[in-house]
């Protein structure tokens, strides 16, 4: 199944036989490329792009079968989709680059900082891991995709929400508004688009071992409320990866780009304006 793409009006790449949709903000000297996690788009980095543009190029894109890229019949494993990224990375000619991965996208983030080390300038990983999905939650996860696959994801959206936030966030009068468009954006899901791409998140390998391999300077972010990638598998990463910086967001959850914003954008220009400084030293 293909989702038809009008190329005169939007923004699109092809690689790997998929096309893949970006955008391009800001025009600064370095360029900062974000990963989103599983059932989300770019758009879950909007807060931090609206900041970062002015310093910085700013490339999000949307995962086939995500957002508004392509639905294809395969390529929905980590490891194509890293792929995928790094051919994007250099069909824009943005490498080397930072790259930005949240949750599935940190699965990205990782392999293309371990088996494409010359694309890559820092990597930034935010609610994620770099082992297995749980044995514990591959049954669960499986009947939920089950549900979305033959009958969509309004039936089981009241389920993931907690999974995908904090309890700062979902408790919080003042956001109700904003709980409920991102509700709306998870149901809008491709269901068969995603129900392919959660597959690909429960069937991965890890990379554990192999973290030890990543020499860009990388910053690990995590929320002390994240309960699907817990922190204490960031400070399991931190511990791999040589001269890696952790930074727990207090009240984020699972999507804290969104849940915290100004706190991950916070962290995210810190880290970078500090490798700046450090590289104006070296000079």
């Amino acid at each position: 199944m293909k989702r038809k793409v009008d190329f005169r009006f939007m923004p699109y790449v092809n690689v790997n036989g998929a096309d893949i949709y970006y955008e391009k903000q800001g025009t600064g000297p370095e360029t900062i490329v974000f990963a989103h996690g599983l059932l989300w788009s770019g758009q879950m980095f909007a807060p931090q792009v609206a900041t970062l543009k002015d310093r910085y190029r700013c490339i999000t894109f949307d995962f086939r079968g995500q957002g508004k890229s392509q639905v294809t019949e395969t390529g929905y494993d980590i490891e194509t989709l890293a792929l995928d990224a790094k051919a994007l990375i250099e069909t824009l000619k943005c490498a080397p680059c930072h790259v930005a991965g949240l949750s599935m996208g940190g699965f990205v983030a990782m392999r293309l900082g371990i088996e494409h080390p010359h694309l890559v300038k820092s990597i930034i990983l935010l609610e994620t891991s770099a082992d297995p999905e749980p044995q514990e939650n591959i049954g669960r996860y499986r009947f939920l995709n089950f549900i979305v696959r033959w009958f969509g994801f309004r039936w089981v959206a009241g389920q993931v929400m907690p999974i995908m936030f904090g309890q700062k966030f979902l408790t919080d009068p003042n956001r109700s508004e904003l709980r409920r468009e991102l509700r709306e954006r998870m149901i809008a899901n491709h269901r068969i688009g995603i129900s392919r791409a959660v597959n690909g998140v429960i069937n991965r390998t890890g990379v554990y071992d192999r973290l030890d391999r990543i020499a860009a300077p990388t910053l690990i972010i995590v929320g002390d409320q994240d309960t699907a990638t817990v922190p204490a598998k960031s400070g399991r990463m931190q511990a791999r990866i040589p001269g890696a910086q952790l930074k727990i967001i207090p009240g984020a959850g699972h999507t804290s780009t969104l849940e915290e914003p100004e706190a991950v954008t916070t962290a995210i220009l810190e880290f970078l304006t500090s490798l700046q400084a450090s590289h104006s030293t070296k000079v």
